[in-house]
């Protein structure tokens, strides 16, 4: 069986992308192909199924070899991958500082993800120089294109008065907005100012969604949280959860 397609298909990125659910291992071959005629999009793919081990054996040094060339050729999110490379460890000794790099040229041109990345960074001081007014800087930008993440970040700026100027208003509403782009610490957040508001039901709703989709270090930060809460219900909620997070 030939895995060779006509040049059309090749540099038809959007079916290759698809071609991933039904075919993992056509569509990598297909992909592979595509990355080696120079088509940047199938570089980039390529990056990230062999990053996952999709389709094709899972190689995290040349995953970013070819986000590298992704990179190198105007791909910003294959640029922003390989700052998540650089940044974990994943094929190469972790550099936050070269990390840093590859975010903020990615950030630069514009890449929601990328401004987000290179604004943790910014925030916590690794590998690079702490930069709050920055990073709120960024998180705006990433807000303002719909990142959800961002969204919540921003909102809690604006709650906290930190670095900026106190808008309770404002932080809400981008709470509302990052829950509602289903980011699970956006919905926390947004049930958290719910509850306080005196719509214990509502910020259950946003709870249960929160709990459902966080992760196990989240699932267990909210569980604290919520048990420590003014409101009955949410510490009744917290308990029935516990199970499911400690064991």
């Amino acid at each position: 069986m030939s895995f060779l397609l006509r040049r059309e298909e090749v540099l038809n990125v959007e079916q290759l992308q698809a071609m991933l659910d039904d075919s993992p291992v056509r569509a990598a071959q297909a992909i592979l192909v595509a990355a080696k005629e120079g088509v940047v999009d199938a570089q980039a793919l390529l990056g990230q199924i062999l990053l996952e081990g999709r389709g094709i054996a899972q190689d995290e040094a040349l995953a970013l070899r070819w986000f590298q060339i992704a990179a190198q050729g105007g791909h910003s999110m294959a640029r922003n991958m390989a700052g998540r490379c650089l940044e974990h460890g994943w094929g190469c000794a972790p550099d936050e500082a070269a990390a840093a790099r590859e975010y903020r040229k990615a950030a630069e041109a514009g890449l929601d993800w990328a401004q987000y990345n290179y604004a943790n960074l910014l925030a916590t001081g690794r590998g690079v120089a702490e930069d709050q007014q920055q990073a709120l800087s960024l998180y705006r930008q990433a807000a303002e294109q719909g990142h959800a993440k961002s969204m919540n970040l921003l909102g809690r700026y604006l709650e906290d008065g930190r670095f900026c100027a106190q808008d309770l208003e404002a932080a809400v509403d981008w709470y509302r907005r990052s829950a509602e782009g289903g980011d699970f610490r956006g919905q926390f957040s947004y049930a958290a100012v719910l509850a306080d508001s005196g719509q214990v039901d509502v910020a259950l709703e946003w709870l249960r969604k929160a709990l459902a989709g966080g992760n196990l270090k989240f699932l267990r930060t909210a569980y604290k949280s919520l048990l420590s809460a003014a409101q009955p219900q949410i510490r009744s909620f917290a308990q029935q959860f516990e199970l499911r997070i400690f064991n």
